[in-house]
């Protein structure tokens, strides 16, 4: 079963710069974005954005806006406008997964009965599959050169049995 998903700025940005978002897109049908991501997403005027625009044309992804402001409003108290409006959205929509990377954020969606995957969940994910092959300490030092920021020992645990494989 192909779940749905909405996916906030963060996964969005990381997966657009290492070459993946199209990879990534197809592990979700539909693909939510909120108004206030693709916002967000297209000030930057860097490669994210020339992709959002295409993706957006071709009608890839659903971009909406959060019904229930009072929500986006509660959660904008504790996170950002895009986050909120993406649980928001997940939850008016029943969608099966929100990509956040944000500890706030996936703190809220949790506890609010959302699944929830981030940047490196979705690249561990395509690399299950084959869609994705990288080496490992390559990847880390590419994400922390584009101000990825993960603790080291979350990045290795994340990818513990990957990097095994590709050791032995």
């Amino acid at each position: 079963m192909v779940k749905s998903a909405v996916f906030n700025s963060s996964p969005w940005i990381f997966l657009t710069k290492i070459g993946v978002i199209a990879s990534a897109l197809n592990l979700f049908h539909p693909v939510y974005v909120p108004s206030a991501v693709t916002e967000e997403v297209l000030s930057k005027k860097d490669e994210s954005a020339i992709l959002l625009k295409e993706i957006k044309t071709k009608k890839q992804i659903v971009v909406l806006d959060a019904g229930n402001r009072r929500l986006v409003n509660a959660l904008g108290n504790r996170l950002g406008r895009g986050e909120a409006e993406a649980i928001a959205i997940a939850i008016e929509n029943e969608v099966n997964t929100v990509c956040l990377d944000d500890y706030a954020a996936r703190v809220e969606a949790i506890r609010l009965g959302l699944e929830v995957k981030g940047t490196l969940g979705i690249i561990r994910r395509l690399m299950e599959l084959d869609s994705f092959q990288c080496n490992l300490e390559h990847l880390f030092e590419t994400l922390k050169r584009l101000n990825f920021r993960v603790r080291t020992d979350i990045f290795w645990e994340i990818f513990r049995d990957i990097n095994q494989k590709e050791n032995s």
